[in-house]
């Protein structure tokens, strides 16, 4: 019988001037100071999955990474802010909290309140609950879509998509086994399957499909249906963006294609000062003998082999 391998899985997001890894033990922020240097903080993961096993559980483990995936992100795009100079101190425990359930309120609000009560003006059409569901979530839909591309307009936020796309390329490198150079990250794609923006694109779809046969009761009980379902849509949306990520199947990867297109308007093509931070942010939370030339052969040697693997680390980036 072969030996069990892990795979070593990463994902992350652009910060403030930085990308943030996330890898098997460790997450690392790495910001370009004003003066030129790079800083790079690393803290361990410790997810509530690891003291909770059962939470890795498919369905369960979608929830937990959007939550845990939206605290970490908001932690590091606070301390990328003070590296970069735009704020003079990091959140502190409570201001997360507080961050993080106004988050959670606006995203309440902006594609689920005013979604579900604007849906009401196509009554003058039919009265037929499904119509009326399908209408709700055409206008998610093309909030979302709205709000995407409003932001993409924004200057600083445009540099901020060019460090995404540092970071998905310098991801595509290390998953093809190639040494971590700024010349072999830009060789790669920026757009890949496992992208957050492919994430929440699947999650408006999904949501279409779900809240479709709930029927039409008042305002505010279609509203705390919504919420309520909020993780089942987020759990079946993380397995399909999860198989997007380890699926070749032609079926699967036509599936793709929307999330991919629109992350032309969520990533830049970066610049090579980018990939360099990207790079040192990838570098820090790899297991030690993985810094070396050549060191993402083993995913090659694995797949030739057709050994058994398991996989650590993250799957949304």
């Amino acid at each position: 019988m072969s030996e069990k391998k892990e795979k070593i899985m990463i994902g992350g997001q652009a910060v403030i001037e930085g990308v943030m890894m996330r890898g098997p033990k460790l997450v690392a922020t790495a910001v370009r100071t004003p003066d030129g240097k790079i800083k790079v903080e690393t803290k361990p993961v410790n997810s509530i999955s690891d003291r909770f096993p059962i939470l890795k559980k498919p369905m369960l483990r979608g929830c937990v990474s959007l939550f845990e995936s939206l605290v970490m992100g908001i932690r590091s795009l606070s301390y990328s802010a003070k590296m970069a100079g735009e704020e003079d101190e990091q959140l502190s425990d409570k201001e997360l909290a507080g961050t993080v359930a106004f988050a959670f309120v606006m995203a309440a609000v902006l594609f689920v309140a005013i979604p579900t009560g604007a849906a009401k003006l196509f009554h003058f059409i039919t009265e037929d609950p499904l119509f009326l569901n399908l209408m709700e979530g055409v206008l998610r839909l093309v909030i979302f879509l709205a709000y995407i591309f409003g932001i993409s307009q924004m200057k600083d936020i445009q540099r901020v998509f060019m460090y995404h796309g540092a970071e998905h390329k310098t991801i595509a490198c290390f998953e093809a086994g190639m040494p971590l150079t700024v010349e072999n990250v830009q060789k790669h794609t920026r757009l890949h399957p496992r992208c957050g923006t492919s994430f929440l694109l699947i999650v408006m779809l999904v949501s279409i499909v779900v809240f479709a046969f709930l029927g039409w009761p008042d305002l505010l009980t279609r509203i705390a249906s919504r919420v309520i379902l909020l993780p089942v849509i987020a759990g079946i949306s993380y397995e399909l963006i999860r198989l997007a990520g380890h699926s070749r199947n032609c079926m699967v990867c036509a599936a793709t294609k929307p999330g991919l297109w629109l992350q032309h308007m969520t990533t830049r093509p970066p610049e090579d000062d980018m990939v360099e931070v990207a790079i040192e942010s990838v570098k820090a939370v790899l297991p030690p003998e993985e810094l070396v030339p050549g060191y993402g052969e083993y995913i090659d040697k694995e797949q030739a082999a057709n050994e058994e693997k398991t996989e650590t680390g993250a799957d949304l980036i």
